[in-house]
């Protein structure tokens, strides 16, 4: 018997297992029925996505019928199954059943034609972590006696359970970063639609006897503000957590393009255009 540690993210499992070479002997003293009860770092709505989606996968891993595949294919979702009581327990029960499995690998005296279930309960810890309980038992059809199994199930399907949380988690980062990209290209199409607005705007309210020159001085001193503080960053779009374009130093002059409530659009002496907050701007004296 060989004992190996799995790592995973805020759990350790301890698990027992037989080298892949050799069959279970039917004296083994490995820690058959265990089952595996880990605490997940995950909310239990994402638990419950990941337990459903290898519940419905049609494979019991951590075992093989005859050593010719790396797992067991065939198996289906099921609400109860007669290999294991009904669940009366805390949380919500989950039930993965192949029938007619013959001789499975990694179950204490497993032999000739029977039934294999794997059993996974999902209960709920707290905002960040799920209380995650995973079993499984092979009956032989002849005899209908229960064989447990020695942990290897438990662990490889875990396993499959955490690749579809991870997959979730990259899903969702990814999805908040096509948000924060349409929202600076939004930002930015509304800064250009402002911009030639109000200069339209501008053009239109010029005085007649005001010569071009004279405009465009008073348009500009009208417009213009000082940075107050050294590092201000100028920003890709009206919001705080937008990316910073560069940072200004103090004293440095912009010319406001687009006034809202809180932002205002600017122009810098290096001719970039982005965002500042009104707070971090001052008139020219």
């Amino acid at each position: 018997m060989r004992l190996f540690v799995v790592l995973t993210t805020g759990a350790l499992i301890l698990c027992f297992s037989t080298p892949s070479t050799a069959e279970p002997s039917k004296n083994s003293s490995q820690n058959f029925g265990m089952g595996l009860s880990v605490s997940v770092p995950a909310p239990e709505s994402e638990v419950l996505q990941a337990v459903q989606d290898v519940v419905a996968d049609g494979i019991i891993q951590g075992s093989k019928e005859y050593n010719k595949d790396e797992y067991i294919s065939g198996a289906e979702a099921a609400e109860s199954t007669t290999v294991f009581p009904e669940w009366e327990g805390a949380g919500r029960a989950f039930y993965k059943v192949r029938q007619n499995a013959i001789d499975p690998r990694n179950f204490k005296d497993a032999g000739d034609s029977g039934t294999l279930a794997v059993r996974y309960i999902v209960q709920h810890g707290d905002d960040k972590s799920t209380i995650l309980k995973i079993d499984a038992v092979y009956v032989d059809d002849m005899h209908r006696r229960a064989h447990p199994s020695n942990g290897s199930v438990e662990a490889a399907e875990y396993a499959a359970i955490q690749d579809h949380i991870a997959t979730m988690h990259l899903g969702k980062q990814r999805a908040a970063e096509e948000e924060q990209r349409r929202k600076q290209e939004q930002a930015a199409s509304e800064f250009e639609q402002n911009r030639k607005q109000q200069q339209k705007e501008s053009a239109l309210s010029q005085a007649a006897d005001e010569t071009l020159q004279q405009y465009a001085q008073r348009l500009r001193r009208e417009a213009e503000r000082r940075i107050k503080s050294p590092g201000t960053q100028l920003k890709s779009a009206p919001f705080t957590s937008a990316s910073t374009i560069v940072s200004l130093a103090a004293g440095e002059r912009v010319v406001i393009l687009i006034t809202t409530a809180y932002w205002l659009g600017v122009e810098t002496e290096a001719g970039q255009h982005g965002w500042i907050h009104r707070s971090q701007l001052e008139l020219v004296q």
